[in-house]
């Protein structure tokens, strides 16, 4: 294989997948980039990075296919289990401990693309608030308090339609919910986010793409999953 690569393919079935949503089966993953160092999955909505407690399939389950190493690979970073795309994986310790550093400096240029309910005024802007997460009988969140955790998302419009709006979100920070909870203080929750607005036909957003600035550089874009299409092109998308 070429030193790196630039791609959208799949590797060896371990078991059935849907692209866009994940239905409960394994197929391969898909792969937007590979080389010696990384892979970059575009990971289904719905299938967690982890097994977590209750068991269950994982992203890790991938990980034999992606490399016969005695150690590794390993998650450079992590997505919400219901946000599909983009997600950086590491195939040797020393990527790892680089991407790992320039992910906590905010060297790693990412974006997002979200369907949300509502118009936002304005065409562009940043949100700037703090995050704190706080738990009750009902399971925990994240809100904005001044107490919290700096974060920061720039923002702009990339189309409009029947009461939704279409966002280009580019967090400066990476904190957990950021991007959910900074759409919910634009007045627009993210179509399908149960947590923060009204469930629906899996969450509408998107790691839409990722660039790591090592030498050479990790660049991949994601496709929007099958369940975004429709309010998407509502907006003015053309795939």
């Amino acid at each position: 294989m070429a030193p790196h690569t630039r791609m959208t393919r799949s590797v060896p079935t371990i078991g059935g997948r849907v692209r866009g949503c994940y239905s409960g089966a394994m197929q391969a993953p898909v792969i937007l980039f590979q080389d010696q160092r990384f892979v970059v999955l575009d990971k289904p909505a719905g299938l967690p990075v982890h097994a977590g407690p209750a068991g269950g399939r994982s992203v890790e389950d991938w990980f034999p296919l992606l490399s016969r190493r005695k150690d590794g690979p390993w998650l450079a970073h992590r997505l919400d289990a219901d946000t599909s795309g983009c997600l950086v994986v590491a195939l040797r310790r020393a990527a790892l401990l680089q991407a790992q550093a320039l992910f906590a400096s905010g060297g790693v240029r990412k974006t997002y693309w979200a369907v949300v309910a509502g118009m936002v005024e304005g065409d562009r802007g940043s949100v700037d608030a703090p995050l704190l997460k706080v738990s009750d009988k009902t399971g925990w969140r994240m809100v904005i308090d001044p107490k919290g955790q700096t974060a920061v998302t720039d923002w702009q419009v990339l189309g409009r339609g029947a009461g939704l709006t279409w966002l280009e979100l580019r967090p400066r920070t990476g904190r957990t919910h950021q991007i959910r909870v900074h759409c919910l203080t634009l007045g627009a929750p993210i179509l399908g986010d149960g947590r923060y607005g009204e469930a629906g036909s899996g969450l509408h957003l998107l790691a839409r793409a990722i660039h790591v600035p090592v030498d050479p550089p990790v660049v991949a874009n994601a496709h929007p999953p099958a369940h975004m299409l429709a309010a998407l092109e509502q907006c003015g998308f053309r795939s």
